[in-house]
């Protein structure tokens, strides 16, 4: 009889003492992509320019940003937007991330291009690149940080 109380107590304890562990565990890992989040937040993205040359103009739009994630297309939410018949609604994304500038088709119509390679995964995007949604190019200028 006593024995068996014995190994319920143990038991209990045990059950005890794994909870704890796990409990332990979990703190850690979140206190660890708390910090890791804040970390990239403080990370500065650096500056981007784009020319924007569409074939009816001619001439070219010069934009600059600073955020982490730039929308082309013809609709007005979009940051640059293209008033061309040949952009989709919302036909690229520019997204900053992993030090780097990343360029993802946003399954347009007439398909995005990087240097006259057409974009199926996100690529990523250097300085000098040109890139053609529909029928404009934009030419890619990523301002270096030092």
């Amino acid at each position: 009889m006593i024995t068996g109380i014995v190994v319920l107590i143990l038991r209990i304890l045990l059950a005890g003492v794994l909870y704890a562990f796990l409990g332990w565990a979990l703190l850690v890992l979140w206190r660890e992509l708390n910090l890791h989040l804040q970390q990239v937040a403080r990370e500065q993205v650096p500056p981007i320019t784009l020319e924007v040359v569409t074939r009816q103009e001619g001439e070219g739009q010069h934009y600059e940003f600073g955020e982490r994630e730039i929308l082309v297309g013809r609709h007005p939410s979009c940051q640059i937007v293209l008033n061309d018949e040949t952009v989709s609604t919302r036909h690229a994304r520019l997204r900053y991330r992993d030090r780097q500038w990343w360029v993802e088709d946003l399954r347009s119509t007439n398909g995005t291009y990087l240097n006259e390679e057409r974009v199926i995964t996100p690529t990523v995007v250097v300085s000098g690149d040109t890139l053609r949604c529909g029928q404009a190019l934009l030419r890619i200028q990523i301002q270096s940080q030092e």
